[in-house]
C-alpha cells in the first residue's frame, strides 16, 4: 500500500504539467524554447488541438491505471 501512496505523490507533478499543458498549450509548447526565436512564433490551431488531446488522454489514461493499481493491491 505504501508504494500506492509514493507512486500518487510522484504522480501529482505529472498532473500538474499535464492540467497546465491543457489549459496553456501556447506556453507549454514553447516552455524552454523561447530563446531560439526573436520573435512570438505564430502556433498552428492544429498542434494547439494535438497538445491539448494528448495531454487529456495522458490525464484519463494516467487515471486509469492508478486506479487499476488500487484495486489489484486491495
Amino acid at each position: 500500500m505504501a508504494d500506492i501512496i509514493i507512486g500518487f505523490i510522484l504522480m501529482i507533478p505529472i498532473y500538474g504539467v499535464l492540467i497546465w499543458s491543457y489549459f496553456c498549450p501556447k506556453e507549454s509548447m514553447l516552455w524552454g524554447k523561447r530563446w531560439m526565436y526573436k520573435e512570438e512564433p505564430e502556433i498552428s490551431s492544429g498542434a494547439i488541438q494535438y497538445v491539448k488531446f494528448a495531454s487529456l488522454a495522458s490525464i484519463i489514461i494516467m487515471t486509469f491505471i492508478f486506479i487499476i493499481l488500487i484495486v489489484t493491491q486491495t
